[in-house]
């Protein structure tokens, strides 16, 4: 049996009933440890990472599914996690976003929308001895390597 397939499936079976909640990533890590990271339009509470915790934990046991003593990680992922998902990106629209391009650049910016192929930015552009202006600029997502969320202390 697919562990990985079967607690997607325990994961879906436990969120359908609150659509605003997904999953952003799932692995299993040698049978000895499993990471559920969800997310939500509107956030996701640790309410909700407890019940499926506890959701996908007893059907692991009940069913057996995997023989040996592991680890269940539910949670929600942090600043430090990069953005996966579509929904994670049409989520943070108005927020600042930092950048990684495949070519080892990085650029950051306010998320103005994202779509299945690009992302467009609010760029603050800076060229030497002028002022600093912004500049919308669309990004395809093949060039891209990383998405995070920006921390701002203005």
């Amino acid at each position: 049996m697919n562990i990985e397939k079967r607690v997607r499936d325990l994961v879906e079976e436990k969120i359908a009933d609150r659509p605003d909640l997904f999953i952003v990533e799932l692995k299993v890590v040698n049978n000895l440890k499993v990471i559920i990271l969800l997310d939500g339009d509107n956030g996701v509470g640790i309410h909700d990472c407890a019940a499926v915790s506890r959701h996908v934990g007893f059907h692991l046991e009940e069913e057996n599914i995997i023989d040996s003593a592991y680890t269940l990680e539910v949670g929600s992922p942090g600043l430090d996690i990069p953005l996966k998902t579509d929904r994670q990106l049409q989520k943070n629209v108005g927020r600042l976003i930092e950048i990684k391009f495949n070519d080892g650049k990085n650029t950051e910016g306010n998320l103005i929308s994202a779509s299945a192929e690009e992302i467009t930015i609010m760029e603050v552009v800076k060229e030497k001895g002028k002022k600093a202006k912004q500049a919308e600029r669309s990004i395809n997502k093949n060039e891209i390597s990383e998405i995070k969320v920006g921390v701002s202390f203005k």
